[in-house]
């Protein structure tokens, strides 16, 4: 049986209430003096003014007045701590994962490069927002037309491309070219219109060269009937693409990125844990592991810096830390200007909170390296992506960072896909059984049946889709990209 409150670690002062609780009932060996909403956090002792809250064994804030044993703990009487940056300085090093490699096998596309793809589809990438309903509609033309002949035929449109300058076009143009070498991607039609800034050659120039094969080059300007010029090339790219067929693949093979979207006060206890323990299970096995969303560690970011595998690695992602909580100051934000009107609706209070639930997606798998919004990740292990905590920017820059597969824990709920196959993994049993169409995969399974009942059923999942089941996200046709736009617009 589940118990109605949860302490995450034995130095807590505080519990979460794992249902609707209320004034008087007794939960982790407390009375109640008030309501507490499920996923909200319990004080199991008395508290000073000022002092830490602990939960996950770790600071979340100060209390902002005295609080007593069996109050509800929330923004009331809790608020972060959080400052600006900080100088970090290696701690003990690595601590060794706890989940052991596995032989597992799943079926994938072996592409020319050698990478592994979970798909075997056409992408269209519009260089500009004014040509992304035209890739629109070929995409959707070109399915009619080559259905059954391959996964899929898809166009990822946005708004930018154009009246931008310097790092921003830069980003954009990055973003495209690592969607463009995505292995899911057996083909790729870039689409331009012919006067934006982000100019073709400039954008070919981008793309990996062991990726530029398989791209096809349109100017809707420079084309007389540019709908029939890419009804060509999407059909030659889709004929191309017809004769690859699925393969036995190991878990070395297979490329995840982990996220997190409207978390709750769950999301720490049941999903990201589960991503956590698959982190360091693919990591062990060889396999590839992505995690990003930097300011949602800020205030978690030793524990994950103390996992870097060389001291170089340890400055670049402290580097990266700092750079981003620069990136909010120089806009005069606080660099805790976080959680969301939705996180702090499902129990989190602060972004120290948040934090350390987020940064367990990753486990205790080793922090192999970091690179820049856009780059490729490429060694086994885990790799710290620089892309910012929004769900769709941060999902597209995983899939462009090399992802095949995305792994999305949510305690509130989204339909949205990305381009990469992109699982919803629910934090709690609520969400799951409300929305089905959206959910994958229950977390809360580990509370009621024990983490390997969950860590079993949550792999099997996991080989199945990389092998061709077909995700909720991808059942509803709910795939789309957006890019980190940093600078001004012309």
């Amino acid at each position: 049986m589940i118990p109605p409150a949860l302490r995450v670690h034995e130095s807590d002062s505080v519990a979460v209430a794992l249902r609707p609780l209320h004034l008087g009932e007794s939960a982790a060996g407390v009375l109640l003096s008030a309501d507490v909403p499920q996923g909200h956090k319990i004080a199991l002792h008395p508290i000073a003014a000022g002092d830490m809250v602990i939960k996950y064994g770790q600071p979340i804030g100060r209390a902002t007045r005295a609080i007593a044993a069996g109050e509800h703990v929330h923004s009331h009487n809790l608020k972060t701590a959080l400052a600006g940056e900080l100088a970090y300085a290696p701690g003990e090093g690595l601590t060794a994962q706890a989940q052991a490699a596995t032989d597992a096998r799943w079926m994938g596309y072996r592409r020319a490069d050698g990478r592994a793809a979970t798909r075997n589809e056409v992408w269209i990438l519009p260089t500009v927002g004014c040509v992304g309903l035209t890739a629109e509609a070929a995409a959707a033309a070109a399915r009619e037309r080559n259905a059954g002949a391959i996964d899929g035929v898809h166009a990822f449109s946005h708004p930018h491309g154009c009246s931008q300058l310097g790092d921003d076009l830069a980003g954009t143009r990055a973003l495209l070219a690592g969607l463009a070498a995505n292995p899911n991607a057996a083909g790729v039609l870039l689409l331009g219109l012919g006067c934006e800034s982000n100019q073709l050659d400039a954008l070919v120039e981008t793309v990996p060269p062991a990726a530029r094969a398989k791209l096809r080059i349109l100017s809707s300007q420079s084309a007389g009937d540019e709908r029939a010029a890419a009804a060509a090339m999407i059909d030659e790219l889709v004929e191309a693409a017809r004769p690859a067929v699925r393969q036995p693949m190991t878990l070395a093979d297979l490329a995840v990125g982990v996220k997190c979207g409207g978390s709750d006060g769950f999301s720490g206890l049941t999903a990201n844990p589960l991503l956590g323990r698959f982190s360091e299970t693919l990591s062990a096995s060889g396999g590839r592991a992505i995690l990003t969303e930097i300011p949602e560690i800020f205030g978690a970011e030793k524990a994950l810096l103390d996992r870097a595998t060389s001291a170089e690695i340890f400055a670049q992602a402290a580097a990266l830390v700092n750079r981003f909580k620069r990136y909010y100051l120089d806009q005069g934000l606080p660099v805790s200007e976080n959680p969301s009107p939705g996180n702090l609706a499902g129990g989190i209070t602060t972004l120290e909170e948040k934090s350390l639930g987020a940064v367990q997606k990753g486990g205790r798998a080793p922090l192999v390296d970091v690179v820049d919004y856009g780059g490729q990740a490429t060694r086994p292990g885990l790799t710290l992506l620089e892309a910012p905590g929004n769900d769709a920017v941060s999902s597209s820059a995983l899939a462009a960072a090399g992802a095949t597969m995305l792994l999305f824990t949510t305690g509130r709920g989204t339909p949205l896909g990305f381009p990469v196959p992109t699982l919803k993994i629910a934090s709690n049993q609520t969400l799951a059984q409300a929305k089905p169409h959206w959910i994958d995969f229950d977390a809360s399974l580990a509370l009621r049946d024990g983490t390997q009942e969950a860590d079993t059923a949550f792999l099997d999942l996991i080989l199945h889709v990389a092998s061709g089941e077909r995700c909720a996200a991808e059942r509803s046709g709910q795939r789309a990209i957006a890019i980190w736009k940093r600078g001004v617009t012309l």
